[in-house]
Formats: C-alpha cells, sequence, structure tokens
C-alpha cells in the first residue's frame, strides 16, 4: 500500500527555525567581531605610519636647529652687519600654549575646556645654504616644518627660517591635529597653518639643558654649572624662563642640548576593542612625568579609539651658542 506523503510537523519546524536562527545569531557575531577586529588593525596601523612620519619630520627640524651658513659661522658676530648681539635662540618654546601666528616670543595659554588643550609649542630655527658663496641661490637641503626649502640664502647671521609646532583643531572636522606655522619670508606674520598629522591630542616636548638650574640665570662662577654639551637634566620651557630678565631667559635657551618629545595619537571613534578610560604617559611612566607639568600623565577618556604613545629624544647637532 502507498504511504501517504507527510510534511513537518509545528515542533519540527519550530526547532529548526531556532536551530536556523542560533546558527545566524553565531555567524552574524562572528562577522562584527571579525569587521571590529579589522577596524583595529586598521586604525592600529595608521597610528604607526602617522607616528613614523611625525617622529622623522621632527628629528630632521630638530636636527637642523642652529645650523648656520658657512660664512656666517666663521664671521663673529661683532663683525656681522645688520645682527643683535642677542639674537634670539634657535630653539624656543612654550609650555601648555597655542601658537601665534604673529609672533615667535609669545604664545596664548590653553583654556582647560578646549580641545587639544593638552599640547605644547616649539619653535625650530635654521638657516638655508648657498649652493656656493656669491650664487645667491640656496642648495635647498633645508626644509621648514610644512616641507619647503628657501630659494634665497641668509642675508645675514640672524637672517633664519623657523618652523613652529603646535596642537590645535582640525578646521574640516575638529579633530586635534599637529599643525605648523611658516613664513616664505622666515618672518612674521607666519602663512596659513598647515596641518601635518591629525588625531594629535597630546604633544609634550621637555628640553634637556646643560647647567641650567630652572627658573635661575646662568652663573659663570659656578663651576657645577660649566657647560659641557650634555644635558644633565630635562626642563619644561616655562622653567627656562628667568623672570623680568630676557637676556639671562635667552641664555637659558642656548644651554639647551636636547629634546625629548612625547605625544599621544588616536583614531576615529569606534575603532577599539572596548571602552574604557586609559592612564598614559606620553614621556614616560617615570623620569620625565611629573604632575605640576600639565599632559604628561594623560587620562584618555572612555570613547571606544585607539590610542598610540610615541616618545623619543632628539640630541642638537649644531651648537647653540651666539
Amino acid at each position: 500500500m502507498r504511504r501517504r506523503p507527510r510534511g513537518m510537523t509545528l515542533v519540527e519546524l519550530l526547532v529548526a527555525m531556532t536551530l536556523g536562527l542560533l546558527i545566524t545569531l553565531a555567524a552574524t557575531a562572528a562577522l562584527v567581531a571579525a569587521r571590529r577586529g579589522f577596524t583595529t588593525v586598521d586604525a592600529a596601523s595608521q597610528l604607526r605610519d602617522n607616528a613614523r612620519f611625525a617622529t622623522s619630520l621632527i628629528q630632521r627640524l630638530v636636527v637642523q636647529a642652529g645650523y648656520r651658513d658657512v660664512f656666517n659661522v666663521t664671521t663673529k658676530r661683532s663683525n656681522a652687519a645688520g645682527t643683535s648681539a642677542d639674537p634670539d635662540p634657535y630653539v624656543y618654546g612654550f609650555d601648555n600654549a597655542v601658537a601665534s601666528k604673529t609672533s615667535v616670543t609669545s604664545a596664548d595659554p590653553r583654556s582647560d575646556d578646549s580641545l587639544g588643550y593638552f599640547g605644547d609649542v616649539l619653535i625650530l630655527r635654521s638657516q638655508p645654504t648657498e649652493t656656493y658663496p656669491g650664487s645667491g641661490k640656496a642648495d635647498k637641503g633645508m626644509i621648514d616644518c610644512s616641507g619647503f626649502a628657501a630659494d634665497t640664502p641668509p642675508a645675514n647671521r640672524d637672517d633664519t627660517r623657523a618652523s613652529v609646532l603646535f596642537v590645535s583643531p582640525s578646521s574640516s572636522d575638529g579633530e586635534p591635529t599637529l599643525k605648523c606655522y611658516r613664513s616664505a619670508t622666515g618672518t612674521v606674520p607666519f602663512d596659513q597653518a598647515v596641518p601635518l598629522i591629525r588625531g594629535v591630542e597630546n604633544f609634550q616636548v621637555l628640553y634637556g639643558v646643560d647647567g641650567v638650574v630652572a627658573n635661575t640665570a646662568i652663573d659663570p662662577a659656578n663651576a657645577a654649572l660649566k657647560p659641557d654639551t650634555v644635558p644633565d637634566s630635562y626642563l619644561r620651557a616655562d622653567q627656562l624662563t628667568v623672570a623680568g630678565n630676557d637676556t639671562a631667559t635667552r641664555a637659558n635657551w642656548r644651554r639647551v642640548r636636547s629634546l625629548r618629545i612625547g605625544m599621544v595619537l588616536r583614531s576615529d571613534v569606534g575603532a577599539a576593542q572596548e571602552s574604557k578610560t586609559k592612564t598614559l604617559y606620553p614621556l614616560g611612566s617615570s623620569g620625565f612625568s611629573s604632575t605640576d607639568d600639565i599632559g604628561t600623565i594623560y587620562t584618555a577618556p572612555a570613547d571606544g579609539r585607539v590610542r598610540q604613545v610615541v616618545t623619543f629624544t632628539v640630541h642638537l647637532r649644531n651648537d647653540q651658542g651666539l
């Protein structure tokens, strides 16, 4: 006898639907986890690229700082026309400040509610070099922070090009960005700020000094403070200032032998695997961090971003003296 065909019972159908739903949920969870992992890896890779670029650029600018054309180096300052007996130093900076477009000797303090609040200002000066004496053309071997090379050699010993590095919000999306001021003439006012690296929310600078006591003028009679070209301590920019004595302040800045740079770079929102607050040390967890230096101990918010700390030291190659 023929058996009548039978369909699925309601119970079998419910079981099959439940199993299918569980498999779909598992596959979706795996896909979401894989997608999030890909996003995290991609964001971390981008941060590493940004860190390498920042390190390479800043190291080159620091190594250039204080460079003078050979003619100006071999000419005594007292015999150089149009020069100052006490010029601005080749390395200068401000602690927790916003760079000025019209000055290299002053900056604006940051407000504690501003984006990129944890940021110092670093000013580096150098001279282009002439192709050969009397050519009137620079060899374009020296660049500023935006990558431009001067077309003409320096007019005198004090004719330098400045690169001003600082952090401020991007004009396009508001992200904290490492920017630079430059000038085609080497003097203020600077051109429009050039964005260098997006997502730099903390930029810290300490200065390795040789024979300098914080906020104190150099005493030539003190044998313990005799310079030996090796940094013996690291100070903030404001600690190189001698109140009411600009000459002593500039003398302290000329004793800078190295720079300690610390940065915190961040990705876009949602790139991290987890969202929680983290304590980061842009200048290292010991030895360089201080509770009275804003930003050297930095608590990153729980905003789902991937972050990377970049820390490096650059020793100055050129003499910063007069």
